[in-house]
């Protein structure tokens, strides 16, 4: 199976061929369903064949990859989290590797460029060792491109998926897979004294969003305990005021820089136009926390920012996700993104600003 872009279909009229384009598609575990569904209402019918169910599957649209990249930029999908095209596509053995080395060594704009090689493999992969042996392996065979391989702000990312039966790559710019991290999987080291994972959630909208946070100066944490989001804005040098009736962790409680309010935020009142920042990341059913977090937007300064994660503990999340933002876009709020980011588990995360 040697299925190369370069290809020319068999004596097929202009006016029957349809263009279309390959990808293989990543959403967090358990939503590729909705991803799949953002496709349809973006491109219409979408050929798809799951290769992890519930998280990876190989999508063909009808448009042209140039249009893909447009449409995508235009409108963001929210669950679909990486994409990577499909250029090669051939047999899973170590002889469509080498295969693989040959169409890759050919593609002159690599040339001397700084690349990023990006390698996945499924659960059954014909690959036996890690993904990283498999990216050595395809560096040392590409040497003759004089490539600079490399992690933070390459030109070309190649990207490659090694699955049971067959072996699939392309070429890109970072900014048409939707993440220029490696299946959108973007990972943080855990720090000693760390209060909680839910930091990466900030630390992740920080990258995704580009949220100026060191541009802030007072913020407004709405149940903030045990004090993760609350730590990530102290370090970014903001002053905080944590809302929760549970205890903040104790690295925090003497902080000058933050208030601590143990009520429920429902209780708390606060001045019109005190905040610059509001952040919410409760583990509440998402029209609870619309409904609390808006009745108190009103301490928000306007052009001031707002992210808060939307908990989607029901069926239907687009539904759902449609309700909430037409909530918050009823109280002055623009919605900037709404997206599952890979530290989100069930939920979404919202960035917003006030006008």
């Amino acid at each position: 199976m040697n299925d190369f872009i370069e290809k020319k279909p068999q004596q097929t009229s202009a006016t029957d061929e349809k263009a279309h384009s390959r990808y293989i598609c990543t959403a967090n575990h358990g939503f590729a369903p909705y991803a799949q569904e953002e496709l349809r209402r973006l491109f219409g019918a979408v050929k798809s064949t799951l290769l992890l169910p519930g998280e990876i599957f190989l999508a063909t649209l009808e448009a042209e990859p140039e249009e893909v990249s447009r449409v995508l930029a235009g409108q963001p999908p929210i669950f679909l989290r990486h994409i990577q095209p499909v250029q090669f596509q051939d047999q899973g053995d170590l002889s469509a590797l080498e295969r693989l080395a040959v169409y890759l060594s050919r593609r002159s704009g690599l040339e001397g460029a700084k690349v990023a090689l990006h390698v996945r493999k499924g659960h059954n992969s014909f690959w036996p060792d890690s993904p990283g042996e498999l990216r050595e392996w395809l560096q040392e065979r590409l040497q003759d491109l004089g490539a600079e391989f490399t992690v933070q702000d390459p030109a070309w990312v190649i990207s490659v998926y090694a699955d049971g039966g067959a072996l699939y790559a392309g070429v890109s710019r970072p900014e048409e897979n939707l993440s220029s991290w490696n299946g959108g999987m973007i990972r943080f080291r855990k720090e000693d004294g760390q209060i909680s994972r839910a930091k990466f959630k900030l630390m992740e909208a920080e990258k995704e969003f580009a949220v100026p946070f060191h541009s802030f100066r007072n913020a407004v944490d709405i149940g903030a305990s045990p004090g993760g989001w609350t730590s990530f804005l102290l370090e970014r040098g903001l002053k905080v005021t944590a809302v929760d009736p549970a205890l903040m962790h104790e690295s925090l409680r003497k902080n000058p820089a933050l208030k601590i309010l143990r009520k429920n935020a429902g209780d708390v009142k606060f001045p019109d136009n005190e905040f610059d920042l509001l952040v919410c990341d409760m583990s509440w059913s998402p029209k609870l926390m619309a409904k609390l977090v808006t009745g108190l937007l009103h301490s928000l300064s306007p052009g001031g920012t707002a992210i808060v994660t939307v908990k989607l503990m029901h069926k239907k999340p687009l539904a759902v996700i449609k309700e909430i933002i037409a909530m918050f876009e009823n109280e002055r709020m623009q919605i900037q993104r709404a997206k599952q980011l890979f530290h989100n588990r069930d939920e979404i995360t919202l960035y917003m600003i006030k006008y």
